[in-house]
């Protein structure tokens, strides 16, 4: 099955649960979550696994992969390794906790217990696939 690069915008908490999901099992190292105060964005590269391709047999695919966050105000971590900036992560599920609307905070959960919290005045993210597919090392597995 050819892949269709996918692309992206969340502006409600709707949406959010699309790239959310698209992005499920994502891995990063530490050094490509960057987060600009000027511009007010953070950005992260990784490599998402293709779960809307389907996995029938083998190990899948991953793809690498950009997820940007606009109108963010402050950023946090929680568990994250940052003095190891070649350290992986993996990014479980992204969430929004409404505050004064139409801002609020951003969760990015990650495996191990570790999150990263932005603070935005609003939704405004945008994921967009950057490379073609390629053979995944391992099919992600939770244990439920």
């Amino acid at each position: 099955m050819a892949h269709s690069s996918l692309r992206l915008l969340a502006e409600d908490e709707a949406d959010l649960s699309i790239i959310s999901a698209a992005v499920q099992d994502a891995i990063f190292k530490v050094s490509d979550a960057v987060w600009s105060p000027a511009k007010r964005r953070f950005t992260l590269r990784l490599q998402r696994f293709v779960w809307e391709a389907g996995v029938e047999k083998g190990a899948g695919q991953r793809v690498w992969a950009a997820v940007a966050f606009d109108s963010v105000l402050s950023v946090q971590s929680k568990k994250v390794a940052q003095s190891r900036r070649d350290a992986f992560a993996s990014l479980l599920a992204i969430t929004f906790e409404p505050e004064e609307a139409p801002g609020g905070k951003v969760r990015l959960g990650l495996a191990d217990g570790g999150e990263i919290l932005l603070q935005v005045e609003c939704i405004d993210a945008t994921l967009a696939d950057l490379s073609e597919p390629r053979e995944a090392v391992a099919r992600p597995k939770h244990d439920i």
